[in-house]
């Protein structure tokens, strides 16, 4: 009688043993999951900051606009294994690349042409509209100039929601303010803090003058 509640125990211990490993195995598992997540996020909100520019600079070119797929998944149906590998594998895939690149190169230096040449002609009547259409803010510089008068954390909302209410004629869109503040973030012109579930942006002024403040404090405290 004595036997089977032993066996029980064990048994019972065994398989809380295995719950437990597996459990730790999942939790494992979720995190590096969401630091890849993590991860490819910000590698898109670089690439559609680069896609931004580059419209940016076809319009200024008068370039017809492309289609682009800035923010289509992948579909791996439509690439397969081997014709990646026959590709990096011809002779001439190095020499197209550093054609490719030249060309970039030739089409940024052109469109600062483009652009200085629009500015020498703005005595001509024709020219004003692209002389003030010049000279209107871009939307990343009006992103980072309203973070540098705030004096608090602002999400992407917030900073949307403001500058929608002062320039309506723009159409501003959170998303795409969203992809200008993490821009920012890369260049470390703004910092980003995650607050619970959401994401607040700062200027570095701004940072810098909540450390000290908090360091002034702290003096304070030790001296009295």
């Amino acid at each position: 009688m004595s036997e089977s509640p032993t066996a029980t125990t064990e048994l019972t211990s065994q398989y809380a043993a295995q719950v437990t490993s597996d459990l730790e195995r999942n939790a494992k598992e979720q995190e590096r999951i969401s630091a890849d997540i993590t991860a490819l996020q910000e590698q898109l909100a670089a690439l559609q900051h680069d896609h931004s520019v580059l419209v940016n600079v076809q319009q200024v070119l008068g370039v017809s606009p492309t289609p682009a797929q800035p923010a289509a998944a992948p579909d791996t149906s439509t690439v397969p294994a081997p014709r990646n590998k026959k590709t990096a594998g011809e002779p001439g895939a190095g020499k197209r690349t550093r054609a490719k690149k030249a060309a970039e190169a030739q089409d940024r230096t052109a469109a600062k042409k483009a652009v200085s040449k629009k500015t020498m002609a703005g005595k001509k009547p024709a020219g004003k509209a692209d002389t003030v259409k010049a000279a209107q803010p871009t939307l990343v510089e009006l992103v980072r100039g309203h973070l540098t008068e705030q004096a608090e954390p602002r999400s992407a909302a917030d900073v949307a929601t403001a500058l929608g209410t002062a320039h309506p004629e723009r159409g501003i869109k959170a998303t795409v303010v969203r992809t200008a503040l993490e821009g920012l973030v890369a260049k470390n012109q703004a910092q980003r803090a995650k607050q619970g579930g959401s994401v607040f942006y700062t200027a570095p002024k701004a940072a810098g003058q909540t450390a000290a403040a908090s360091q002034d404090e702290a003096q304070s405290e030790q001296a009295e």
